[in-house]
């Protein structure tokens, strides 16, 4: 009963603290989701967290000039309304900058000049004069407005097309699908060989494997480049795929040599007894019951090369058709900076397609992860 008990707190504490994880990285996600479809005003005046409720402002409008007057009976008249259109609810107004909040939707306000000033709720004012007014400014009003929650898709409509965040996207899709899939081709018949195949040196291929595992790949950088230049290949897209492909192969590797030597040798040696080809065995055996380890490296490498800058500073040019999203996103950075709405459009999109390619492919991940780990030797 104790070991049960035991099991069970700590079964409790397990899933709290994957709770918690979990609760930490959606937040911020979620906040720069709702960010995104803000305007500048609201996310300089109040948290993402107030988004579905109404925000107060303090805004300063003039009302049309005296030379808009129209006459009313003995009266001239000034009508109009402040914060036109954009649907807010004033909540109390005034008409000096001392006492900006003095009076009430509906109240009547007496200038010193002796005209009468009202402001409705909804943003309608009216101002009565004694005799006609002169002067080519109009009356100021101090209005604190209630605005209702509100959304625009104009931020990304501005990042996609303005800020060309839609072309370094293509430019994204352009290295990031190559660099997944060209790896993952090579690192399979790598796996398949160091797992099923007799040659000599096996032992030291896969231990030069592992050893390649912690090589910093920024030690690569000068001599790679250097060779890429040399052979003609310079700064461009061929490059990027090859140098991409050269730092993940010893990962995809490990991985898929250590999941493949897990699989059951009899059904490899029966087909070898039927006569089987290696290249047979590993296309209609070992690839279909490999797609787990497959599907799990396929999403490392996604992700990393998705969210790269380094690399592709180093072995792409700056041009529009080769700048990437983190790139744009830098750039924005410095051009930008103040323009949160913007950067957080940026930012979302940058992450969208990642977040789609997890969720889609995390079963994967989690069981070619841990039958690597188990069935590894």
């Amino acid at each position: 009963m104790d070991m049960a008990g035991g099991k069970s707190r700590l079964t409790w504490a397990v899933n709290l603290s994957a709770a918690l994880l979990v609760l930490l990285w959606i937040i911020p996600t979620v906040g720069l989701l709702i960010s995104s479809f803000r305007d500048r005003d609201a996310i300089s005046t109040s948290g993402w967290w107030t988004a579905l409720s109404a925000s107060e402002k303090n805004v300063i409008e003039r009302a049309l000039a005296p030379g808009e007057a129209k006459p009313e009976g003995d009266l001239w008249v000034i009508e109009g309304q402040v914060l036109a259109g954009q649907g807010v609810s004033v909540t109390a107004f005034g008409i000096t900058s001392k006492e900006p909040e003095a009076f009430s939707p509906g109240d009547t306000a007496t200038h010193a000049r002796g005209h009468t000033i009202t402001v409705q709720a909804d943003g309608r004012y009216r101002i009565e004069y004694a005799e006609e007014p002169s002067g080519s400014r109009g009356q100021r009003l101090f209005v604190r407005a209630e605005t209702p929650p509100g959304f625009t898709l104009d931020n990304y409509r501005e990042v996609l097309f303005a800020e060309g965040m839609g072309r370094s996207l293509l430019n994204t899709l352009t290295v990031t699908i190559p660099a997944t899939i060209i790896p993952v081709l090579v690192a399979a018949f790598a796996a398949y060989a160091l797992a099923w195949m007799e040659m000599p040196g096996r032992a030291l291929l896969v231990a030069a494997v592992v050893g390649l595992l912690v090589v910093p790949l920024q030690v690569a950088f000068i001599p790679l480049l250097k060779l890429h230049i040399g052979v003609g290949l310079g700064k461009g897209y061929l490059g990027i795929w090859l140098a991409h492909t050269g730092f993940g192969l010893p990962l995809a590797v490990f991985l898929l040599r250590n999941y493949m030597v897990g699989l059951p040798g009899e059904i490899i040696e029966s087909a070898r007894v039927d006569g089987a080809t290696d290249f047979q065995i590993f296309r209609r055996i070992i690839l279909p019951l490999s797609f787990p380890a497959l599907a799990s490296f396929a999403i490392f490498q996604f992700l990393w090369v998705w969210n790269d800058l380094l690399v592709a500073k180093v072995f792409l040019g700056t041009g529009e058709d080769q700048v990437v999203m983190t790139g744009r996103i830098v750039d924005l950075l410095g051009s930008r900076g103040g323009d949160w709405e913007i950067l957080a459009a940026s930012a979302f999109v940058s992450i969208a397609v990642p977040i789609f390619v997890f969720f889609s492919l995390q079963r994967y991940l989690v069981r070619g992860l841990l039958a690597g780990s188990v069935k590894g030797g």
